[in-house]
């Protein structure tokens, strides 16, 4: 991210300025809602270096007033600085007892105070993580008290540099007890040019997969009394906005008549925040299936999440309202394809509340688009016109800048590997030209950070996920995971017409994974006691990464159907199980019980075709090794 540099214009001047962006023609409206289709191929050259690898999931990186490049590793809960020219990487802090690196938790967003060592007393460092907090009521939400999100909440630590020792001293919390839980965290921190301090949140992955019986909140405001009583549980799915003591600022917008953090509302995963040249504050969300957004923010907005994703436009998106069922919904399996009839729907012109436009969305398709290709070979959400937008960077090129990049936002894809260049016109406001796809790799991309001479972009990277290939296959691996890359500018490149994003095609199975001729053998044995056990943990620990079906996962490589098969057919059990404890959960490998891994594995072989019979299937590897993956 960005540091800001720029004069500090008044809240009232802002919100008249930004408030504009309501006003969007229905030309512009056009413009910022394309399809894939639209997108430019790359324009750019660049040559890309590995600046260094060994990161623990990089989430954050900035370039510091100290000519380093500051980087939160979200699952080793430390911040660390790295050499840009050499690579070294210096830890700054560890927060191993301030933090916890639960599901997709840990160290997450940071910045540093604009005016970080410039002799002014405000050495500063803010930084948003997870952690444990028994003192509070236990999340509702988490049934299981062993769970370790039961108590999973949220909070922003400010840090004094300590310029002597190089590390970050001092720790104070100055904001507490904020949502969290296993998926949609938000958590990105930036600077406003007045001076305080904006968080995203998200909607903690309500109405979807794991959560799929827990609505979404995102339209649910504080009231006084929990404002009062500093209960922060309807912060979901919210931009704050906060003084550096972590106060409510007194020109706060007063939303149905409670002034509280809120600064807007209506998100869904709101990963990226960055500040503009002029003040504006801009942001990306992840979309469901279609629809990331580019937002900018307007203070008191509604943005539409749950009732709307991108445009209110009826295209490709309507809102079920799973935890409404008619069935109960523990009854159902949730489904991103096909609503039951007993599950509630409205369509997005349903929503008639006053709500901001995106500036532009990151893609937008007819309805009808097939999200079910085949082409995906079972890995879906690599179909879907979505890029998983998770940060925003505000770009000003200036004469020594990148040609042709006067004014654009620099968006990260974590699903395709890929930098999409989003021009604003000189108002900020609006999108000032097409969309255009730079500097790609087979990796997945979380942050960025701009050198001062604007010629080079650093991209932290994702230590691992599914992500397009290169060729426009899936990947299961990455090129470059855990690691800072830099992208240097080096000319133009030839002009070519636009294109689609291609269709990633079903990876190819490694020939050593293909079972010998008549090893199928005898199924697996299992229980269905020990399945509905499994079930229980799965739901708990598993399905925010690999669907709450086994297959409709956005992270996690499919436990069923087609491309499952390919991958483990014919093989051993005791490779999946042993695979399972070695990389399950992701943040804490092998820490649940034995026979919680073979319930769950149990579940997944239920799934695939296994019938439940009298004899249970071993917690233990070795006797594992007499039965196949059917």
């Amino acid at each position: 991210m960005h540091q800001p540099a720029s004069p500090a214009p008044s809240l009232a001047r802002r919100r008249t300025s930004l408030c504009l962006a309501a006003l969007v023609t229905a030309s512009a409206l056009g413009l910022a809602q394309g399809g894939p289709e639209t997108v430019r191929p790359e324009t750019k050259r660049f040559d890309m270096r590995v600046v260094t690898t060994g990161l623990d999931n990089p989430w954050e990186v900035t370039w510091g007033p100290d000519g380093a490049l500051w980087v939160t590793e979200r699952s080793a809960l430390r911040i660390t600085r790295v050499d840009p020219q050499t690579g070294e990487k210096r830890v700054t802090a560890s927060v191993r007892h301030l933090a916890s690196a639960t599901g997709p938790g840990g160290v997450l967003g940071m910045a540093l105070h604009p005016q970080l060592l410039r002799g002014t007393g405000h050495d500063e460092v803010y930084v948003a993580m997870t952690y444990d907090d028994p003192s509070r009521p236990a999340d509702a939400r988490v049934a299981d008290p062993a769970s370790p999100f039961r108590h999973l909440r949220a909070k922003v630590v400010r840090f004094r540099y300590d310029a002597a020792t190089t590390t970050l001293v001092e720790p104070v919390t100055i904001l507490d007890g904020l949502p969290a839980g296993n998926d949609h965290l938000g958590l990105r921190l930036a600077f406003a040019s007045d001076g305080t301090l904006h968080l995203t949140t998200g909607d903690r992955g309500g109405n979807q997969l794991g959560n799929f019986c827990h609505a979404v909140r995102s339209q649910r405001l504080p009231t006084q009394a929990e404002v009062t009583a500093g209960d922060w549980t309807t912060y979901e799915g919210k931009t704050l906005r906060l003084t550096t003591d972590g106060a409510i600022p007194p020109d706060n917008p007063v939303i149905d008549g409670v002034r509280s953090h809120v600064f807007t509302y209506g998100h869904r995963n709101p990963q990226g925040l960055a500040l503009g040249p002029d003040g504006t504050l801009y942001t990306t969300d992840h979309g469901p299936k279609t629809d990331d957004e580019v937002n900018v923010l307007v203070a008191g907005g509604n943005y539409g999440w749950p009732h709307v994703a991108g445009l209110r436009d009826d295209r490709a998106y309507v809102y079920a309202r799973w935890a409404e069922s008619t069935t109960p919904c523990a009854t159902m399996r949730f489904s991103d394809l096909a609503i039951p009839e007993s599950v509630p729907r409205e369509p997005e012109s349903a929503f008639t509340r006053p709500m901001i436009a995106p500036l532009a969305t990151l893609f937008t398709v007819p309805s009808g688009f097939d999200f079910e290709d085949p082409a995906c070979g079972g890995v879906h959400f690599l179909c879907w016109p979505t890029v998983a937008a998770s940060s925003v960077e505000s770009y000003v090129g200036g004469p020594t800048g990148i040609p042709g990049w006067d004014r654009v936002l620099i968006v990260t894809a974590l699903k395709r590997g890929s930098l999409y260049i989003v021009p604003v016109d000189a108002s900020g406001q609006r999108l000032g030209g097409g969309i255009s796809r730079e500097a790609r790799t087979q990796n997945r991309y979380r942050d960025t950070a701009v050198h001062p001479d604007g010629r080079t972009i650093f991209v932290a990277t994702d230590n691992g996920g599914l992500v397009e290939a290169r060729d426009g296959g899936v990947a299961k691996n990455v090129d470059n995971g855990g690691a800072l890359l830099a992208f240097t500018y080096a000319g133009e490149a030839p002009t070519v017409a636009s294109t689609t994003m291609s269709a990633p095609r079903a990876p190819l199975r490694d020939e050593a994974l293909v079972p010998a001729p008549g090893t199928t053998g005898p199924p697996p044995p299992i229980t269905r006691g020990q399945v509905a056990a499994g079930k229980t943990a799965y739901e708990a620990t598993c399905a925010v990464c690999h669907g709450s079906t086994l297959t409709n996962g956005t992270f996690g490589t499919p436990l069923a159907g087609a491309y499952f098969r390919r991958q483990w057919s014919g093989r051993p059990v005791a490779e999946l199980f042993e695979k399972s404890r070695s990389s399950m959960p992701p943040t804490a490998a092998g820490s649940l019980p034995a026979e919680t891994y073979a319930a769950i594995l149990a579940y997944v072989l239920e799934v695939n075709g296994v019938a439940p019979g009298a004899s249970a299937l071993p917690a233990d590897a070795e006797p594992l090794r007499a039965w196949r993956v059917p």
